[in-house]
């Protein structure tokens, strides 16, 4: 049996901080936006060109000309992930530079009485710190809250950090006879502007009280 070396302090990285984003957190969300796009170019998924700033009117409403939203009758929320503050030991995977800046958002909306998730980002620098589990968690205990009692959401099939990454999280595929007129509709929207360039698929988690 091998023992851990106790000359190894090395520390894990802090948990994120998320929460609500606020207007001035826009333009860097928007910059981890269309920096994780980047992603999908890179993994050879050419996806249309895209203004993360329409996403948050269609959830959070559009900007008022006092600077807040029209907010939407129905459910909606962002929430976004600060970079935790990097580790004191050596060799530790830190945030350095990014620390207390956005690093991740998830955006939340209601379709066929579920909560869905219509995005979620992290910027390509800050991976694998567990950002996008956080804020996936954090997502689900909104909805929860909110009472609803499962989240949906659409994504590539086939990419380690789409669908693989959510069924090892508890998400599973829902089938098509399964979706409600709005999960529907959504599709339709996607596939109209051109985000089915690879196989999608939409998947569910069931949302337990506690």
């Amino acid at each position: 049996m091998s023992e851990k070396d106790p000359t190894d302090v090395t520390t894990p990285p802090p948990a994120p901080v998320v929460r609500d984003m606020d207007e001035a957190d826009v333009p860097r969300v928007v910059e981890v936006s269309l920096a994780a796009d980047g992603m999908f170019a890179e993994a050879g998924i050419v996806l249309p060109p895209d203004d993360p700033r329409e996403l948050l009117d269609h959830v959070l409403g559009p900007v008022r000309a006092d600077g807040g939203r029209h907010a939407p009758e129905r459910f909606g929320a962002v929430l976004v992930a600060e970079a935790p503050e990097a580790p004191e030991s050596p060799g530790a995977p830190g945030a350095s530079g990014h620390e207390g800046r956005v690093a991740g958002l998830a955006a939340l909306v209601e379709l066929d009485g579920a909560a869905h998730l219509e995005q979620i980002a992290v910027h390509p620098d800050l991976g694998r710190r567990g950002i996008g589990g956080a804020l996936l968690e954090a997502s689900c205990a909104r909805a929860r809250d909110a009472g609803f009692s499962a989240l949906t959401l659409t994504t590539f099939r086939d990419l380690e950090w789409n669908a693989p990454w959510y069924a090892r999280r508890g998400f599973s595929e829902l089938p098509r006879q399964e979706w409600g007129p709005d999960l529907a509709a959504q599709w339709r929207t996607e596939e109209e502007a051109g985000i089915l360039v690879a196989p999608r698929i939409a998947m569910r988690r069931p949302l337990e009280r506690r």
